[in-house]
């Protein structure tokens, strides 16, 4: 909570003293009887202190699980469980950063008496991905309006909008995996393996019976094993992330977001043990795992973690001295640590906007130390100025950077839903 002084009574002052001094210079009784009373109008917010905020906030959805596209209108009701009416409060409701207004305002004044509610309507387009709504922002103002305190109202409401998310682009792995469950190895599987000599204990429905019958001899037959992946969904959150098309537009790192939680959706769906990763303010690591409550704490991390935080850090702040979060050094040193707790098995897939040279070499040395590596990049680079040019020929470099070193990347434009990128990308790679 803030409370600061408006400064709203100030230009009154000057205006009064004028009135004064031109009153007595000119000997005037209404000029001067003027400026006393504007004295005293200056003096009055002296005498009034700033408001006693206490509300609560809900929301309702038309839809919590909307159709892609599919406008949503969101009902946000606002009552003062204080004791004192709140003359002039202004509430803007925590609209996420990946949805856009498309009708309405979720601005809203009002007058609130003790136990009063206000009420208001806006909609939104639905984005895919799983979007938590911020507290809303509120500030009161006292009756003078030389006060005023700003305070946040928070209510968990979230939207989630389903969007077929296909299997995962990710790679063989050089111990014998084949995609992203099949093995070469022999065992129990849908793909024929090979066919073996039988051994006692072998199961009766995998004997070659055609085998059998035509020759008399025992032959198992075998299949390729399936086994779950291991993946790590790693975020690239850094201040140099932080980039976006134009001003008002969701920047690369809301992007990611978005992402990694359509990911997280659809690999809850799987055999595959999921784990979740960050560099940014802070390393924030979640070793793959399977389960229900395995999950619930990945949607938890990315609710409350804040190397999740949509919003660009303030102010890039030192760590241990000359170190920040947002230096290649910071970057090094939670690289290292994340090598540290991944498994030899684990896959990595990494959502960067690739907005720089040292983020490609980190994903180099990901890959050179054994793990299998996948970029998924959103575009937010633009053609206006020079400099955007120049950004957005930067980024292909690194693109093909990482392609040469066989990084498979995922160039994401984040206008197409990331279903449709992924499912373009899987066709590709089959028919190639």
């Amino acid at each position: 909570m803030t409370v600061r002084a408006t400064g709203r009574w100030r230009g009154i002052v000057a205006v009064a003293l004028l009135f004064v001094a031109v009153g007595v210079l000119t000997d005037r009784p209404a000029t001067l009887l003027a400026g006393v009373v504007g004295a005293g109008l200056a003096a009055y917010p002296k005498l009034s202190r700033p408001p006693t905020v206490d509300l609560e906030l809900e929301r309702h959805l038309g839809d919590a699980r909307p159709a892609c596209g599919e406008p949503v209108t969101v009902t946000t009701r606002v009552t003062n469980t204080g004791s004192h009416t709140l003359a002039d409060c202004r509430v803007i409701d925590g609209v996420p950063a990946m949805l856009s207004v498309a009708g309405g305002s979720p601005r809203h004044a009002a007058v609130l008496r003790p136990g009063e509610t206000t009420e208001f309507s806006y909609a939104v387009e639905s984005e895919p991905g799983r979007h938590q709504f911020d507290p809303a922002t509120v500030i009161a103002r006292d009756i003078t309006g030389a006060h005023e305190v700003e305070t946040t109202v928070a209510a968990g409401t979230e939207i989630q909008v389903e969007d077929a998310v296909p299997e995962l682009p990710i790679r063989p792995q050089p111990d014998g995996y084949a995609g992203r469950l099949v093995t070469d190895e022999g065992g129990s599987g849908i793909e024929f393996h090979s066919v073996r000599e039988y051994r006692p204990g072998d199961p009766i429905g995998r004997i070659d019976s055609k085998r059998w019958a035509r020759t008399g001899e025992l032959t198992t037959v075998e299949f390729r094993e399936e086994r779950p992946a291991s993946v790590l969904l790693l975020v690239d959150a850094r201040p140099a992330a932080y980039r976006a098309e134009a001003d008002g537009r969701p920047n690369a790192v809301a992007h990611c977001l978005a992402g990694v939680e359509q990911l997280v959706s659809a690999l809850s769906d799987t055999r595959d043990a999921v784990g979740l990763a960050a560099f940014g303010r802070e390393l924030c690591f979640r070793a793959p795992g399977v389960g229900t409550d395995h999950e619930t704490a990945l949607w938890q991390l990315l609710a409350t973690h804040p190397a999740f935080d949509a919003t660009p850090p303030g102010q890039v702040r030192a760590r241990g001295g000359a170190e920040g979060i947002g230096s290649d050094d910071e970057l090094d040193r939670q690289a290292t640590l994340l090598r540290k707790q991944l498994g030899t098995d684990t896959q990595v897939v990494v959502l960067s906007p690739l907005s720089d040279e040292h983020i490609v070499e980190t994903v180099r040395t990901l890959a050179a130390s054994g793990h299998t590596t996948t970029v998924i990049s959103p575009d937010v680079t633009a053609e206006g100025s020079l400099g955007q040019r120049l950004a957005r020929r930067e980024r292909r470099h690194r693109l093909r950077a990482l392609r040469g070193a066989d990084v498979p990347v995922v160039d994401w434009d984040p206008e197409t839903p990331l279903g449709t990128v992924l499912l373009a990308e899987e066709k590709r790679r089959w028919s190639a």
